[in-house]
């Protein structure tokens, strides 16, 4: 059975309702990002930012996995898949996949703020004085900017093995997930979908200009 090997992003779970901050003007869900994803944002206001993630918790109530996170689970009855996700939502283990990789973290879970270790996973509001079993204060198990991501030598080693890439979603101009497509093998066939594709021209690579739920649909045809 082929590895499928799957880096998603943004606009894996956009057609869902799960605003992301890259499409328009920088803000995210009308935050600075430097504000709720930092952790000096954190430092400064970290009622603010337990607050920003405990409404993001709570909007996953209220979206789907739509057809391309389906679509995706579904092929798992002809491929190996591995899914590489740069979304902190469960919209993929929500569709049925079975092997998913949050590079940035799960809104679903928390961690101490000392032990980085020490994750729970965590469904209600977290509030300053919630504490971990040291007692030092729980905080989202975000990876936020200018943190390092700690799953990523994991994903490095999953992109080696793959017999197909099968990007959707992501703009591949966040680092260091955007460089995972460089440890493909060169002859490993790569299909982007994006409906606004801005990617280097390689001789592997095809590109469905397509939104994510139409995009996985074409890709089933061409493999």
């Amino acid at each position: 059975m082929k590895h499928l090997v799957v880096l998603t992003g943004a606009g894996m779970s956009a057609e869902s309702g799960i605003k992301t901050f890259r499409d328009a003007d920088g803000l995210w869900e009308g935050h600075d990002v430097m504000e709720v994803a930092t952790p000096q944002g954190f430092a400064k206001n970290p009622e603010l930012v337990l607050e920003f993630y405990n409404q993001r918790r709570q909007q996953l109530h209220d979206v789907k996995p739509n057809s391309a996170h389906i679509d995706l689970a579904n092929l798992e009855a002809h491929y190996k898949i591995t899914i590489i996700t740069q979304n902190v939502d469960d919209l993929h283990e929500r569709a049925g996949s079975s092997n998913v990789i949050h590079l940035h973290g799960e809104l679903l879970k928390v961690r101490s703020t000392k032990n980085y270790s020490d994750i729970k996973t965590w469904t209600n509001n977290l509030n300053l004085g919630d504490l971990c079993n040291s007692g030092h204060q729980l905080r989202p198990h975000i990876v936020w900017f200018g943190e390092d991501v700690p799953m990523i030598e994991k994903a490095i080693n999953i992109c080696k093995s793959a017999d197909i890439l099968l990007i959707i979603g992501t703009s591949m101009q966040v680092y260091p997930a955007a460089g995972l497509m460089d440890y493909v093998s060169h002859n490993t066939p790569i299909f982007f979908i994006d409906p606004k594709p801005a990617i280097e021209n390689k001789s592997n690579l095809t590109v469905i200009t397509e939104s994510a739920t139409k995009g996985l649909k074409t890709f089933k045809t061409l493999i």
